[in-house]
């Protein structure tokens, strides 16, 4: 396994060396539980068709424009409403943050939302996160380490490996509905898409547009469609409690650009200070510490090393996101890492939370407008707090992404 620390060393991987450095390695939990398809953990020319056809299904659906900045705007409304309904007293966000998130993602998906008490939806968000949790544990690094003997014995692997088996039979039910109902030329959503390619997929050649595929990609694009985003929000309100000076100065920021009114996504060019704290959210969060692991595509001489085909490489971010050649103060939340001396917002190129190159993440815009608005919405109408007696801390939580450890917020009405 191969290390890649700092911004220029992975840059240079991910960018100048971005065919190189493409790949995935074979990790036993991942296969077993991808068998190589969807995209996320899929290599070659099935990664290729299935990225190209998730970034140009995104923004047939959507993604970028007026009618998902729309959508998200109900939701914030939704998610307001739900949390109107606790009334100041102490509550844990986490499911509701998730539930939330996730349905923008299932909007483009499945052309709808599902309510946050559905017990379907519930079951399914359940599964997710016990996975995420797991294949973070060190059971799950043991389990990849010796595959070939752990995997006739009873451990957490088997409980993975269960809840994927239910969220794909979902998964499968309801794309089976959606081939019933499919209108050529009315393409609802990614899954008709998807379908409609399936149909002229043409026989005898290597199929890309297969059920299995459908099945990962949409697994894929669930996950994390909601993970990330709903993560970086948690970690978001949990710095808002820890330093209410800046969530005084947010709020502040949204009565004079915006008032009363919904936010925009037009509104984050006049709102300078809010856009650097969701910068800092997402640096000081640093969700994916290690990145989703990559491989060498080919025999590759790099900085002096020669790196064999099939490499395991992990371009570290944390590395990145608290590189003191690029961030003032690493090691502090502080919202000045992207503005300059007359409070105007600074772009930081060492800044890559979506990763860099040809496996950064497909739903980089989506994430962005999702940020700006959920965050905006949730300061203009609560100022949150910690439970009476509560000590705050940053510690985190086991699993696949760094997120903060379970606890209750108090969100106060703003009048």
């Amino acid at each position: 396994m191969v290390i890649l620390c700092g911004y220029e060393t992975i840059k240079d991987a991910l960018v100048n060396y971005a065919d190189e450095f493409s790949g995935r390695p074979i990790i036993p939990l991942f296969q077993e539980i991808t068998k190589g398809h969807g995209m996320t953990f899929s290599s070659g020319e099935n990664w290729r068709v299935m990225r190209r056809f998730t970034i140009s299904s995104l923004k047939d659906f959507g993604m970028g424009r007026k009618t998902i900045e729309d959508r998200i705007l109900e939701e914030c409304d939704c998610l307001v409403k739900e949390i109107k309904s606790f009334k100041g007293e102490p509550f844990d966000h986490t499911m509701t943050m998730n539930a939330a998130v996730a349905n923008i993602i299932v909007s483009i998906l499945l052309s709808h939302r599902f309510d946050y008490e559905d017990s379907t939806y519930l079951r399914l968000l359940n599964i997710y996160m016990e996975n995420i949790q797991i294949l973070g544990s060190p059971a799950a690094m043991l389990y990849n380490a010796f595959p070939s003997i752990l995997r006739w014995l009873p451990g957490t692997h088997r409980t993975v490996m269960q809840n994927q088996k239910e969220m794909h039979a979902y998964i499968r039910e309801t794309f089976t509905t959606h081939k019933m109902e499919l209108d050529v030329n009315d393409q609802r959503n990614l899954v008709d898409a998807f379908l409609v390619k399936q149909q002229e997929e043409k026989p005898n050649e290597k199929l890309f547009f297969t059920n299995e595929n459908l099945t990962m990609l949409v697994t894929d694009l669930f996950s994390a469609g909601m993970e990330t985003t709903s993560t970086t929000l948690r970690w978001g309100i949990l710095l808002m409690m820890k330093y209410p000076d800046i969530q005084k100065k947010v709020q502040k920021e949204i009565e004079k650009v915006i008032g009363s009114s919904s936010p925009q996504a037009r509104h984050r060019k006049d709102m300078p200070y809010t856009d650097a704290v969701i910068h800092e959210i997402q640096r000081f969060g640093n969700i994916v510490p290690t990145n989703v692991p990559h491989a060498t595509t080919q025999d590759t001489n790099f900085r002096g090393y020669f790196l064999p085909k099939g490499t395991h490489v992990i371009p570290l971010l944390t590395s990145v996101m608290f590189d003191e050649a690029h961030f003032e103060k690493p090691e502090e939340f502080f919202p000045e890492h992207f503005l300059d001396a007359k409070g105007n917002f600074v772009k930081k190129e060492a800044f890559i939370p979506f990763s860099a190159g040809k496996r950064s993440c497909v739903g980089e815009t989506l994430g962005k407008m999702e940020l700006f608005l959920f965050f905006v919405s949730l300061l203009q109408n609560f100022t949150f707090q910690a439970p009476p007696g509560t000590k705050l801390d940053f510690k985190t939580a086991v699993g696949f992404t760094r997120g903060p450890v379970s606890h209750k917020i108090c969100a106060l009405p703003r009048v």
